[in-house]
């Protein structure tokens, strides 16, 4: 039977490209995911991670082979590595964001120690997508994403692929069976499928027989008529679990499960997308993978953290993978909470060479193949971001994907309307800060502010204020446009790049949050866009001060909100109740709310701001900011309680500098100095000088269980302290 097997731990590293020959003692034990270099949050250059390193293992095999095939399975390394197996070379990879596997079986010792070196290139290649010309991202180095060790029978399952039939209607099930025969024989094998609903229950089974020809051949697997089905959605995100069983006569040889969804999502040629036949308008943020200090190489939580970020703290229905496959742990949460998936190939504005494209295409074929299975990915993209037109290899992007997947649409995200359309959706980076008529449709708007309004968490107040509203006209007016699907915003998360973008400390300030995943006000905006009936939002985008703004004053104060009325105090008066401002943004589910005639006298006495919000009448939150503007606390906050000690999981450690209300003071440029007791380490700047009133860095756990204390002093304030458990 099939084994898969963990294959993380026990690795050593040196950041260098070396032999054989070299000492282990020269080596640094690491966990993967692993960065090649740990880097400050900003203020670097991308050259210090572009070098070639050296990855060993010594490992015993942990089951007798048994006559199976033994497979190494790497879900990312960046970007171009060359693999050895006790001295022999046993296959090589171009690309770091897809998966590959090597076979081991003709080189692995069955008995004693075997040695694993893989020797990774990091450069910036311009053979390799997405390089070739300059790149408005970081591909930091690294054997960035988990390692499986994998046995199966010589004859075996690749992959299956479930594809839901008529969900809206009578639901079936088709799936596609992978055959792989490794042997010198054909095999006739018997095919069995469960599946099997959230409580475990076995509520369909199917079965069938086929003869799996030597090398590759597919089979299907087909449910008929299937009752009581539940559809994913985005409030009630049901999976089910399908498991398929190959069996030789009275023996089992293979097993596999996957997670699937019954949905059906269409964009369709009136403009609209809809998911289960609803008209659904489209709101999301485009996502990139990266992180500060540790780059891509992010263990499950927090790649799960980001997915519970877009949906839950900014209230997006879809994020937008830009600009390569992510993370399958990310798009395992994607699944999990009900947030809609576009997920495209690696590139960004250059087609390279034939090589290059082929590099390309096997990409396409790598996301689909890997990805299928996800009921939240709702669109491939099959075009290199912002590319010019090519018609020969975008037909082929296309056809692939629509060959290895004829039950969703495909994408091609461009900048320009007169782009040859060989998609099934007009997907459009539309920077002219509305939104154009649609010249094809379905059409989605891919991209729009960043980079023509970066704004730091520093900013002047009226320049933050500026850049969410910016947000919200071009959210209200795509959801006002019947053939317009939706807007997916750039972006959602600050990031790093190259010298020839973003800021001078070489990061792209184009997030509604920072590069630590904390809110700026245009995130406010989108979070305000939740249900009340999940929680309510309210936070007023302002620093409550005299002279934040030009010519100074507060007028008109701004404030992101999905209650029904606000009333705002100027200390214990009440300056007016208030409404949403439908006037201005007709379209939105909850407008903000724009409070004007606010007068402010200079020498006149300054007094604390509250604001209260009101839903079917009641009092449902509130907030209050000091007049005074001065630095309260100092606060730290962990995003988990607990952790696993297996030497990479990871927690966020949030602090801020606040006032006595609890709102951060952006202009508080105080340094902050951390200690740590216990099985764990703190991942980045230590001490921390602190600029725009928040940051972050990571505790990483160690290989032992413990408790772990964290301590944070700095000048005039109380010292924070925080505790959480590695299990």
């Amino acid at each position: 039977m099939r084994s898969v097997l963990p294959f993380n731990h026990g690795w050593l590293f040196y950041a260098g490209d070396v032999g054989e020959e070299i000492s282990d003692d020269l080596f640094t034990p690491i966990t993967i995911p692993h960065t090649n270099k740990i880097l400050p949050h900003h203020n670097f250059d991308n050259a210090e991670y572009q070098f070639i390193s050296t990855y060993r293992k010594r490992f015993v095999l942990p089951e007798p082979r048994d006559a199976r095939r033994v497979y190494l399975d790497f879900d990312g390394a960046m970007i171009a590595c060359e693999a050895f197996l006790n001295g022999t070379k046993i296959g090589e990879h171009e690309g770091g964001y897809t998966p590959f596997s090597f076979d081991i079986t003709d080189f692995v010792r069955e008995s004693g120690e075997n040695l694993l070196v893989v020797r990774l290139d990091s450069s910036e290649r311009p053979d390799i997508p997405p390089y070739g010309y300059v790149v408005d991202y970081l591909t930091f180095g690294g054997i960035y994403r988990d390692v499986r060790l994998r046995y199966v029978e010589p004859c075996h399952m690749g992959r299956i692929f479930a594809r839901p039939q008529h969900v809206l209607s009578q639901p079936g099930l088709e799936v596609d069976v992978f055959l792989e025969n490794q042997s010198s024989l054909d095999c006739a094998v018997a095919l069995q499928a469960e599946l099997r609903a959230a409580d475990g229950s076995v509520i369909a089974r199917a079965e069938s027989t086929t003869l799996a020809s030597v090398g590759a051949t597919q089979a299907m697997l087909r449910f008929e008529s299937l009752s009581g089905i539940q559809l994913w959605s985005l409030d009630q995100p049901y999976l089910y679990e399908l498991s398929v069983e190959m069996r030789d006569g009275r023996r089992a040889l293979d097993r596999q499960v996957a997670r699937i969804g019954f949905r059906e999502a269409q964009f369709r040629k009136d403009g609209g997308f809809y998911l289960n036949g609803q008209l659904l308008k489209l709101r999301g943020l485009n996502r990139h993978q990266t992180y500060p200090y540790i780059g891509a190489a992010a263990p499950a939580r927090l790649q799960r953290k980001d997915a519970d970020i877009l949906k839950f703290e900014l209230g997006c229905d879809i994020v937008r993978t830009s600009h390569y496959p992510q993370s399958p742990h990310f798009l395992d949460r994607c699944d999990e909470i009900g947030l809609l998936v576009f997920e495209e190939i690696p590139g960004w504005q250059h087609i390279g060479d034939t090589d290059w494209q082929g590099i390309s295409l096997r990409d396409v074929q790598a996301m689909i193949e890997r990805d299928c299975n996800h009921p939240s990915i709702i669109l491939w993209g099959v075009r290199i971001n912002e590319s010019q037109d090519n018609e020969a290899f975008y037909t082929a992007t296309n056809a692939l994907a629509h060959r290895l997947d004829p039950t969703r649409q495909t994408g091609g995200v461009r900048y320009f309307l007169d782009s040859q359309f060989l998609e099934d959706v007009f997907t459009y980076n539309d920077f002219s800060n509305t939104v154009v008529e649609p010249k094809h449709t379905p059409h989605l708007v891919t991209e729009f502010n960043g980079h023509m309004f970066p704004t730091k968490s520093w900013d002047q107040e009226e320049r933050l204020v500026e850049h969410a509203l910016r947000h919200a006209r071009i959210q209200d007016r795509a959801a006002g446009m019947a053939r317009v699907a939706g807007a997916i915003g750039w972006c959602a998360f600050d990031y790093n790049t190259h010298r020839e973008f973003g800021s001078g400390d070489r990061i792209c300030y184009h997030g509604v949050m920072d590069i630590f995943r904390l809110p700026k006000y245009a995130a406010d905006f989108y979070g305000s866009q939740i249900s009340p009936d999940i929680r309510p939002v309210l936070r007023a985008a302002t620093l409550w001060t005299m002279g934040d703004r030009s010519e100074g004053g507060n007028d008109p104060l701004v404030v992101f909100s999905n209650c029904d009325r606000i009333a705002v105090y100027i200390g214990e008066n009440l300056y007016g109740e208030f409404e949403p401002d439908r006037e201005r943004y007709p379209n939105l589910p909850h407008p903000p709310f724009t409070v004007a005639g606010l007068k402010m006298i200079w020498g006149s006495k300054y007094a604390d701001l509250r604001v209260v919000g009101y839903v079917a009448g009641r009092p449902v939150i509130e907030q209050r900011i000091a007049a005074d503007g001065l630095p309260h606390a100092l606060e730290l906050r962990l995003d988990d309680a607990e952790i696993q000690a297996d030497g990479a999981d990871m927690t966020r450690l949030v602090f801020r500098i606040v006032d006595r209300f609890g709102n951060r003071l952006p202009y508080v440029n105080q340094v902050i100095a951390f200690t740590i007791e216990g099985p764990a380490e703190l991942v980045g700047e230590n001490p921390f000088a602190l600029i725009g009133g928040q940051a972050a860095l990571y505790v990483k756990a160690g290989h032992t269980p413990g408790v772990v204390t964290i301590r944070a002093v700095t000048p005039r304030l109380s010292p924070a302290e925080v505790t959480l458990q590695v299990r």
